[in-house]
């Protein structure tokens, strides 16, 4: 089996199946479960051969690993590279050509689109929500694995204006808990980052006045510590003492994290809390058939939900002038899409599978996919 010369996680990852049965996403009907497809077998079946080479969110990659592990698997010809260098990097790389996909947290801009098309020889973009999962705030502080976060306390600690652990809109919130003096030190991405886009997002959404910033995959407070990719969050959260960050839930390890409120309840991160609430979320209005944006309803006060959610798209061309990349690019997402290949993610990284509404719509954009 070939393993990338570019990712630094590179190691094989054991694809065993995993029954998994998550409500997960779609448009506004996305009650069908996850999804139950055989198209791995559209995925090459052996007969492709070649180098493809990808870069973006570091969030899916121990997700992509098991998906550049099980399609590498099934086409010894193949070798599959992603470098997870961050979701705006690797937008840029895609977009000027570096690479032939990408991975992103945050869907593409408009003007993302517009500039694609050039890459794309005037075909459409193909993006397809692949990675679901729940994005954890997590901290590092003695003898406290949880604790109660609301918006606006999240968004004083992340602007500077709540500094010590024990300050009492943190204390209000976690009755009983023996807070410490501890100096929080909040850690966000140096890195242009969707899950900072999804992130940002969640506070603006539910924090009223404490946060004046904009979504944006760019941090948008000056100054503080700063770490690059998730790996780079996590290590230094976990360095650290009274640090506290965001990153993907499959990454937490032993760091404690946060429930966050939703509606009159405090909700822990799930896969499942992430599917449904991504389940009744809409997809983005105006796009091409192969462009299978989601708008995260953000606001959610279903305790079943958990709206601080990424969506973790793979995005690539509908038109390649070379017919091999085509191929590639076709084989490898058909897998990604795959009930196969859902289940290898879900069981490397923890996510939840897509649903078989999304499913059809993403088999309909790869379908798409051919040589100019």
């Amino acid at each position: 089996m070939k393993l990338s010369r570019i990712t630094r996680a590179g190691s094989a990852v054991a694809i065993g199946a995993l029954a998994l049965t998550l409500a997960a996403c779609g448009s506004d009907d996305n009650s069908n479960g996850a999804a139950e497809n055989t198209s791995s077998a559209a995925a090459g079946g052996g007969d492709l051969s070649g180098e493809l080479n990808g870069a973006g969110s570091s969030a899916q990659g121990s997700a992509m690993d098991a998906w550049r592990s099980g399609f590498q698997s099934a086409n010894n010809g193949v070798t599959v590279n992603y470098d997870p260098i961050g979701s705006g990097d690797g937008v840029k790389n895609f977009i000027s050509g570096a690479v032939q996909y990408a991975g992103s947290d945050a869907y593409l801009s408009d003007d993302d689109i517009a500039s694609a098309k050039t890459t794309c020889q005037g075909g459409d973009v193909v993006e397809l929500p692949v990675y679901i999962s729940p994005i954890a705030i997590v901290f590092n502080l003695k003898g406290i694995d949880s604790l109660n976060l609301d918006a606006a306390t999240v968004a004083g600690i992340f602007n500077g204006k709540i500094t010590k652990w024990n300050d009492p809109a943190i204390a209000k919130l976690n009755d009983g808990v023996s807070l410490p003096s501890t100096a929080i030190t909040p850690v966000h991405r140096s890195d242009d980052s969707g899950t900072t886009q999804n992130f940002t997002e969640w506070i603006k959404a539910n924090a009223a006045d404490a946060w004046p910033y904009d979504p944006s995959k760019t941090f948008p407070v000056k100054g503080g510590q700063s770490a690059e990719k998730t790996s780079g969050i996590i290590q230094t959260v976990t360095a650290g003492q009274g640090t506290i960050s965001y990153a993907d839930a499959s990454q937490v390890g032993t760091l404690g994290s946060a429930k966050i409120k939703v509606g009159d309840s405090f909700v822990a991160h799930s896969p499942e809390g992430a599917a449904a609430a991504v389940s009744k979320s809409k997809m983005v209005e105006g796009r091409a058939a192969s462009d299978i944006a989601i708008d995260i309803d953000r606001t959610l006060t279903d305790a079943s939900t958990y709206p601080l959610v990424l969506v973790s798209y793979d995005i690539a061309c509908t038109t390649y002038t070379d017919a091999n990349t085509a191929k590639l690019v076709k084989g490898l997402f058909s897998y990604i899409i795959s009930s196969e290949g859902q289940q290898a993610a879900a069981s490397a990284a923890g996510s939840a599978p897509i649903s078989q509404d999304l499913f059809t719509k993403a088999e309909a954009a790869v379908n798409a996919i051919k040589t100019s």
